[in-house]
């Protein structure tokens, strides 16, 4: 299975994909926790270009697009497909419906350019998505916990609100792939929802 995990900032992702890890791997599956961007020496670097808070100038809309699927295909390449064909389970913080969420919602970009970036780069959705889904300023409490924020954590809430309205139209437009977690709870029964609709497929 491929399964990716979803959200904006400080719902709790990391904390949900490590258990699952766990519960499968204990399950005696062969499973490979990645992320986005990143994943691979090359798309982590430009994970950092994506991330970093001290360019010297603005980042255009579709620069950003445009690095995040050149960091998904090279991703995609060297570990997610090869994992897949090797009988392993891939579980993936993040993949494509973050750009739908975050460049076409949030940014305002076309769904025709991301649409088209899928059908030429991306050969395979996720199985199942789980969507941690927060009020914005629990989660941004959350990840201003953490430390310093990243580009992305420094938007506006009003950013954020759209971001999450993205989320909730794949949820509702694919709800077969997509399904909504309350990440307002505690990591126990964010789990135990999870393995809701795991359990079948494991």
């Amino acid at each position: 299975m491929f399964i990716s995990f979803e959200g904006t900032e400080g719902v709790g992702k990391t904390t949900l994909i490590q258990r699952i890890h766990d519960y499968l791997t204990a399950q005696g599956q062969s499973v490979v926790l990645t992320r986005e961007p990143g994943g691979t020496a090359m798309a982590e670097q430009i994970r950092n270009l994506l991330l970093s808070v001290k360019h010297e100038e603005k980042m255009c809309s579709d620069t950003e697009l445009l690095l995040m699927y050149a960091a998904r295909a090279q991703h995609l390449d060297q570990v997610i497909l090869p994992a897949l064909a090797a009988g392993k389970t891939v579980l993936c913080d993040r993949f494509s419906d973050a750009s739908f969420a975050y460049q076409c919602a949030g940014r305002g970009l076309s769904v025709a350019k991301l649409n088209m970036l899928n059908s030429h780069f991306v050969a395979r959705m996720p199985d199942l998505t789980f969507w941690l889904d927060a009020p914005i300023e629990l989660g941004m409490t959350r990840a201003r916990a953490r430390g310093e924020l990243d580009r992305f954590e420094q938007e506006k809430a009003t950013f954020f609100e759209k971001v999450r309205g993205g989320y909730q139209t794949l949820w509702e437009q694919q709800p077969e792939r997509v399904k909504r977690l309350d990440a307002t709870q505690n990591p126990d029964q964010v789990f135990a929802q999870a393995m809701q609709y795991l359990q079948p497929n494991t």
